[in-house]
């Protein structure tokens, strides 16, 4: 576990605590686990619950597009897609002016299941948050966004 050393000079000794990284990664980790549970009841994989709530917000996206935002390769985005098509959740038709290039958008289906699965999310959310005040809470969104710009903006 990556650590960061702080030294108590009046006592001469060190302590050692998690670094921010291995804190947000072991969460990443805790959190992952608690919406597979929770969308797996659903049949839905994490990668599919995240296709699915990327299209949620109506806009039909290729292939492409839909990796970039849900950050897996757009081979794995295709396995994605497929398994969702094969279950009615999603439709994918070629772009008017660019018939070689699929839009995929959710089917009255998918939004069903997407709504379904983002209550359980927003229930283990609360949960997970219900210790912080609001203040807070909207603290630690502002700043998760700015760290995600950060690293985003430094390629």
């Amino acid at each position: 576990m990556p650590r960061t050393a702080k030294v108590d000079k009046a006592a001469g000794t060190a302590t050692t605590t998690p670094s921010l990284a291995y804190l947000i990664g072991r969460l990443d980790r805790i959190l992952r686990h608690a919406i597979d549970t929770a969308v797996r009841g659903h049949g839905l994989t994490v990668a599919q619950y995240t296709t699915l709530s990327v299209l949620g917000a109506g806009t039909p996206l290729s292939n492409a597009q839909l990796a970039r935002r849900s950050l897996v390769t757009p081979q794995a985005m295709n396995e994605v897609l497929l398994a969702l098509e094969g279950r009615a959740m999603v439709r994918r038709n070629a772009r008017p002016d660019n018939g070689r290039i699929l839009q995929t958008r959710l089917t009255a289906k998918g939004r069903t299941v997407l709504a379904e699965c983002d209550a359980e999310v927003a229930a283990l959310e609360a949960k997970m948050l219900a210790a912080l005040p609001a203040s807070d809470r909207k603290q630690l969104r502002q700043l998760v966004i700015r760290c995600s710009r950060t690293l985003i903006d430094a390629g």
